[in-house]
């Protein structure tokens, strides 16, 4: 038996990772923690066998408290979630030479170049990864500069954060100057151009720079649209597994691109946020370093990224994952989500006109 360590459990893919444990290894004991008192995944019977509270990541407390835990609970290794976490236990380990235990995640440099947008888009500035994108602050908005550089509509965000933190479309000067008064909580903002295309994920695994294996999707409706400006949230509605390998390809390319201007290799799991201009391009919005919200989802349509990060920490190399670069679903399924009930997978669109031969799986 194993003990598990995941942070962040009051989130919705913390929880996921967690789901999938349960399903795959019942006999594995899990310990969640989240900095929040009321998180969900400490109340939701049968997730995890212990919870705790934990100090802000940024706390001077908070290594020292995870590394009591680590050595009381006797936790073999950990899922590490919220980016903000991610990066500080990278910090950890430029100090100290290891991690507080085994984790499945990149270097601290590649871990910040990514987590903050505004220093992906300057990494990869000039190239056609990305759309048009200019960095903005509160204290300089660079009005001219997003009216001329960018020109409108355009699309505004925060720079960190996921969820569509920040985000809305921009049709005119007046519009980006009443968001920013909206908005004077966030200090930092990325502008750049208006995509009309579909909206597309890919998650994918490195190795030590190896490309082991990567699978995409369609993110088509989004839950509770109309209660955000952009009617774009952070949790997809209606989704489309997909087997189009130029996705793939772009994406490793990417990162093959970063690979070079940072000098290190890439490793754990990356998951991209993609959106395609009126011509079909595919441009980058985000690289999150982490396992995505769809990771539950995947697991259960054959794409399962929890059990390929046990076997990598338990192994303490990769040789148990399946080589799968271009994963292919074997059939066209679809899923559904929503607020308060567990996603239903459906093994074709077709389903929605054929009330008699629906067949859904909860997961």
């Amino acid at each position: 038996m194993k003990t598990v360590l995941i942070t962040g459990i009051g989130g919705l893919t913390p929880r996921s990772i967690a789901g999938i444990i349960k399903e795959n290894h019942p006999d594995y004991k899990i310990i969640g923690c989240d900095v929040e008192k009321k998180a969900m995944g400490f109340f939701m019977k049968g997730l995890v066998n212990e919870y705790y509270v934990s100090p802000y990541c940024d706390a001077p407390e908070y290594f020292p408290w995870l590394e009591k835990l680590v050595a009381e609970r006797r936790i073999d290794y950990a899922f590490v979630q919220p980016e903000s976490e991610i990066v500080k236990w990278g910090d950890y380990y430029e100090r100290k030479g290891q991690f507080p235990c085994p984790v499945f995640m990149g270097c601290k440099l590649l871990l910040e170049s990514l987590r903050d947008k505004s220093i992906m888009a300057d990494l990869l500035k000039d190239t056609d990864y990305i759309p048009k994108t200019i960095k903005v602050t509160q204290e300089n908005p660079r009005f001219e500069d997003v009216e001329k550089e960018i020109g409108f509509p355009c699309w505004i965000r925060a720079t960190e954060g996921t969820g569509g933190l920040g985000s809305l479309r921009l049709d005119d000067l007046d519009s980006y100057k009443s968001w920013l008064f909206i908005n004077a909580a966030i200090p930092e903002f990325t502008v750049n151009e208006f995509l009309t295309g579909r909206h597309l994920a890919n998650q994918m695994l490195y190795y030590n720079g190896e490309y082991i294996k990567g699978a995409a999707l369609e993110c088509v409706e989004y839950v509770m649209a109309n209660t955000t400006p952009s009617h774009v949230t952070g949790n997809t509605h209606f989704g489309r597994f997909i087997n189009e390998d130029r996705i793939n390809k772009f994406c490793d390319s990417c990162i093959r691109y970063l690979e070079k201007k940072l000098c290190v290799p890439a490793h754990g799991i990356l998951s991209f946020d993609l959106k395609e201009d009126s011509q079909g391009n595919m441009k980058v919005t985000e690289i999150n370093i982490r396992h995505m919200a769809y990771t539950g989802v995947m697991a259960h349509v054959g794409f399962d990224l929890t059990e390929d990060t046990i076997k990598i920490m338990e192994d303490g190399n990769c040789n148990r994952v399946e080589r799968a670069p271009f994963y292919h679903y074997d059939r066209p399924y679809i899923f559904l989500r929503d607020v308060d009930v567990e996603p239903i997978i459906l093994e074709s669109e077709e389903l929605f006109d054929d009330p008699k031969t629906r067949f859904g799986v909860n997961i």
